[in-house]
């Protein structure tokens, strides 16, 4: 793991059962966090995250708590707020990496994929015509409604907070302000592709929550960004390549390295924005993707 130092921080991370959001909780107990409460719907599997933690923590006083939260209800998330703070006094890190898509095959430009790839996709196609309202809705309530949730409830507990400050290399010391949130987005908050319409709108929205959150929490001293990784090896992104098997042959003709992101790649360049390292970043989508926006035409 890069060296991160989070020493004596107490975060909240939902999504925390599986993928980004439990790697980020065992990347923050290896940085030194004196706590995390880890938040899911599926609170079994977030307990079973809270003690791997614990195995990984550096601090000999590191606590770590499950619970369970729907994140696209509102006094959830807020009872979520208050019990973290009940337990540990404050919140000063706040990843919502809770999330969702729907379970269709993976799309992108027919003409190239079928040049560098050799491979036929267009049956994985449906157009946004025949999109489902009811996949819409959903999605964009976990992602997009779930986002604003967490992120205003995080706000209000956090502008009330005292600032902290932090002893960084040569004993200098650095303000973190009241507190930081990290959102978790995509690549696709910048793009689009065809037949991801519902999740494309969902991360479009999360990327325009941070930074409006940014702007009104930068007098009050607390930073928002989000992270905007391309693939990510989790449990989604292996169910999507059971969908569409193509999808390791799609990622070597986009991907420089050929390869998706390993979980601990994301983590890791969250726990840098929430360190004194990334103190002075704020409202940043912090791209994540081996350079695929650097040749994809993705808007």
């Amino acid at each position: 793991m890069a060296v991160i130092k989070l020493e004596g921080g107490f975060a909240l991370i939902t999504g925390a059962a599986s993928g980004i959001g439990k790697e980020t909780a065992f990347t923050f107990a290896e940085s030194g966090a004196a706590g995390i409460l880890l938040a899911d719907i599926d609170e079994s599997n977030a307990l079973v995250a809270a003690e791997d933690s614990k195995k990984l923590a550096v601090d000999p006083a590191y606590r770590a708590i499950a619970i369970h939260v729907d994140v696209t209800n509102a006094d959830s998330v807020n009872s979520m707020v208050a019990y973290a703070v009940k337990e540990f006094g404050r919140i000063d890190y706040c990843v919502n990496s809770a999330g969702v898509s729907i379970a269709i095959p993976f799309p992108t430009d027919i003409r190239r994929l079928t040049l560098q790839c050799k491979i036929d996709i267009s049956t994985y196609f449906i157009p946004f015509s025949n999109s489902s309202v009811e996949d819409y809705d959903k999605v964009m309530r976990v992602n997009a409604k779930g986002t604003f949730l967490v992120t205003q409830a995080a706000l209000k507990q956090m502008s009330v907070q005292e600032p902290r400050d932090v002893t960084t290399t040569r004993n200098r010391t650095r303000s973190l302000g009241r507190g930081t949130i990290v959102n978790v987005a995509s690549v696709l908050s910048f793009g689009a592709i065809p037949q991801k319409v519902a999740y494309i709108a969902s991360k479009h929205a999360v990327l325009g929550i941070t930074k409006v959150a940014a702007l009104e929490g930068g007098p009050l001293g607390i930073r928002v960004n989000c992270v905007c990784p391309a693939w990510v090896r989790t449990a989604m992104f292996v169910e999507e390549c059971t969908r569409a098997p193509h999808t390791a042959d799609i990622i070597k003709a986009m991907i420089s390295q050929g390869r998706p992101a390993e979980p601990e790649e994301v983590s890791e360049s969250i726990g840098f924005l929430c360190s004194a390292a990334g103190s002075y970043i704020t409202g940043v989508g912090f791209i994540i993707d081996a350079g695929l926006t650097l040749t994809a035409h993705l808007g």
